[in-house]
């Protein structure tokens, strides 16, 4: 689910696509008797469209938001040289750290480089959604502690120097976890019941997944009704006629999957668009 969007996305896919494209680029293997036969081939989505997703999920108006355990970069140190700290001070005191986070197998990078102010690098690595960022003034090193600043949420931290390496990989932990909790939480408040028709668009147009009781995934006919029927309701709420056939993202809902966790069925309910006796739970939405 793309809170900014309230549209839902497919995770990944299966296809069985048959002989067709072996037969179009005659692609063929020798069986077992020595013959020769066409192939037949299947297709497997997932990996680019997981990295989509979490950039469509976690992303801001700031850049990209990584989740600590898929980021290149975890950690980047960046010193704030001024009058009060010199370059050569900062270096062997972020050294230290650096060296302190790498000794925990914390994939960082101390950003040296004297071409560039602190607020530049601030906005470079939040831009590449590096998920922590440290930050050593000249306070810090008289004090012996480092500021943490989470890329998710913003937040700001002053921590000890004794230890930051462990305190640190138990942050990332956190920030993951956080993460997680973050989107999950955005989709459940768009998870709504509905059980008469009346409610269906209405709830669409608040971004919302809908789950209706349903008569069955063999009423083909009935679910292309929703779909059209959905469709055409959206388009007269908006004051709109008719929808572009070239667009990538119609009004109108599809079913997204009937859920393996199944809410109790009450005797008696039918089905939100045939009327027939509903058989299950069905979710549906707007997607891409």
């Amino acid at each position: 689910y793309i809170a900014g969007s309230g549209r839902a996305i497919q995770g990944a896919t299966s296809h069985n696509l048959g002989q067709n494209f072996g037969k179009m680029f005659d692609i063929t293997f020798q069986n077992t008797e020595g013959k020769s036969e066409t192939v037949w081939q299947t297709s497997w989505g997932l990996t680019t469209r997981s990295i989509g997703v979490m950039v469509m999920v976690h992303g801001d108006d700031q850049g990209l938001v990584l989740p600590p355990r898929i980021a290149p970069l975890q950690v980047v140190i960046v010193p704030i040289i001024s009058k009060k700290l010199k370059q050569e001070d900062a270096t062997s005191y972020c050294e230290a750290v650096l060296k302190d986070l790498k000794d925990q197998g914390i994939r960082a990078k101390y950003d040296d480089r004297t071409l560039y102010n602190p607020g530049w690098k601030y906005n470079h690595w939040e831009q590449k959604g590096v998920p922590l960022r440290i930050e050593v003034g000249p306070r810090d090193i008289e004090t012996k502690q480092v500021r943490l600043v989470t890329r998710y949420n913003g937040s700001k931290e002053d921590v000890g120097l004794e230890g930051i390496g462990t305190f640190v990989k138990g942050k990332l932990e956190s920030i993951q976890s956080d993460m997680f909790i973050k989107a999950k939480s955005a989709r459940d408040e768009h998870l709504v019941k509905v059980t008469e028709w009346k409610d269906f668009v209405p709830n669409l147009e608040k971004n919302n997944l809908v789950l209706t009781p349903w008569c069955g995934g063999e009423h083909k006919d009935w679910e292309e009704w929703v779909k059209e029927k959905s469709r055409e309701e959206s388009l007269k709420a908006r004051g709109q006629d008719v929808e572009d056939a070239r667009t990538a993202t119609s009004v109108a809902a599809k079913s997204l999957c009937i859920p393996f966790d199944q809410p109790e069925m009450p005797e008696g309910t039918k089905c939100i668009a045939s009327g027939l006796p509903a058989t299950c739970w069905c979710l549906w939405g707007r997607s891409y």
